[in-house]
């Protein structure tokens, strides 16, 4: 029996150097992850659908979870990292001015339901057979470099490490 092939998902990663430099980072939506933070957050992602390039995904699922368009500017492609899953994430990283944050158009957000963000079904609690509608992500929010390395799902944390790599470039 051949394996089937994992799914591939693109992420947009929006960042700036400023004097203290940052990530934006999307916590995971839902009960389950509620009250939980290290390990809750990512890099606002979608899989790949068929027809589509990495930009294109990584465009629309911003949109779809984070609710604001994406800020103009060139792409950099960071890298494609696996989970132990078999998951794959493009991460394409998006420079911007250190000023966006805390402007009027800032995409952190503390509470996403405030805006228009794509939601999921998910059964709560386990095993009930209660379907509830959740925002895939619940808020966004600006983290440096070492934060990030704790908030982020395990398979995301080289992604980091990649960013500052290819800013030293």
């Amino acid at each position: 029996m051949i394996d089937p092939v994992p799914p591939t998902s693109a992420g947009l990663l929006l960042h700036h150097r400023g004097p203290a430099p940052r990530l934006l980072l999307a916590h995971t939506g839902g009960p389950f992850w509620a009250r939980k933070d290290a390990r809750a957050w990512s890099v606002p992602k979608g899989l790949v659908e068929p027809g589509e390039s990495h930009e294109q995904t990584a465009r629309r699922e911003f949109v779809e979870e984070i609710g604001v368009p994406v800020p103009t500017g060139p792409l950099v492609e960071l890298g494609a990292f696996r989970y132990t899953s078999g998951k794959t994430v493009v991460v394409l990283a998006l420079e911007v001015p250190a000023d966006l944050v805390g402007s009027d158009e800032d995409p952190a957000c503390e509470d996403l339901t405030q805006r228009a963000v794509s939601t999921v079904e998910v059964t709560w609690p386990p095993r009930s057979g209660r379907v509830v509608v959740v925002p895939e992500v619940d808020r966004a929010a600006w983290w440096g470099y070492d934060e990030a390395r704790e908030k982020l799902v395990a398979g995301q944390v080289p992604v980091v490490d990649a960013l500052v790599a290819a800013l030293a470039r």
